[in-house]
């Protein structure tokens, strides 16, 4: 798989690699992850050294059939976003996310517009956790991981704000009077629909639901961008 011409990317993750070339893991627009071997990138006379990092917009164009291309062009669109402290970590975890969960050169044109949503997000935000709750149902929409959280599963009745509901994997939301961490109000559900997080209480729910949906994808393997804010701020956490 060559790209015909330079495709919109983000650096996901980068490592040394030789002497003086990366290996990079880029979500592209056209081409969902893609893994390119940077040669020389790392050389004195390289005038890429700086552009090739996360969250920098680029224009990159590689080459080869193997599950690592050959990067034969690249060139920055704008400068990084500014992304400074919990607000970066939280990207950090995004670009964690999605390498953890595609599948590599799987086409996702959407949810690559709605990372790139993400970061301006995040670049501009006091709070990252609406942010995050945003792309990560994006993500889970864009896998397949049908849920209706407006409907009541079975009867088919609405959800009604003011009720609770207790979800069932595969199957949705079913009235409940039990209270566990499976356990949604209406109001929190109607909120998750929407994407519009008004209330403390609707974004607890919708970062609990999305823990739970994403758990099958990620396993148990603990997310490295978690326990590095966590080793240098414990006592907060970015919403993971």
């Amino acid at each position: 798989m060559s790209s015909e011409g330079l495709q919109r990317c983000f650096v996901l993750h980068r490592r040394p690699y030789s002497e003086s070339s990366l290996i990079l893991d880029v979500f592209s627009e056209e081409f969902g992850r893609v893994t390119l071997m940077s040669k020389g990138a790392r050389s004195k006379r390289s005038n890429l050294k700086g552009a090739l990092q996360p969250f920098t917009p680029l224009l990159l164009k590689w080459s080869g059939n193997g599950s690592m291309k050959t990067l034969r062009q690249a060139e920055p669109i704008s400068l990084g976003l500014p992304l400074f402290g919990i607000n970066l970590y939280s990207a950090m975890y995004v670009n964690e996310l999605i390498g953890r969960v595609l599948m590599a050169e799987v086409p996702m044109p959407a949810l690559f517009h709605d990372y790139l949503h993400a970061l301006t997000e995040l670049a501009q935000c006091d709070n990252p956790e609406p942010a995050l709750r945003r792309f990560e149902l994006a993500m889970l929409s864009a896998l397949g991981y049908g849920v209706d959280f407006l409907h009541c599963a079975g009867s088919g009745e609405p959800i009604e704000p003011t009720m609770t509901y207790r979800y069932r994997e595969q199957k949705g939301f079913i009235a409940s009077v039990r209270h566990d961490h499976l356990t949604f109000v209406g109001d929190e559900l109607i909120a998750i629909s929407e994407r519009r997080f008004t209330t403390k209480e609707q974004l607890k729910a919708a970062k609990r639901f999305t823990r739970i949906a994403l758990k099958p994808y990620l396993g148990g393997k603990p997310l490295k961008s978690r326990e590095l804010f966590q080793a240098i701020v414990p006592k907060r956490s970015i919403g993971k």
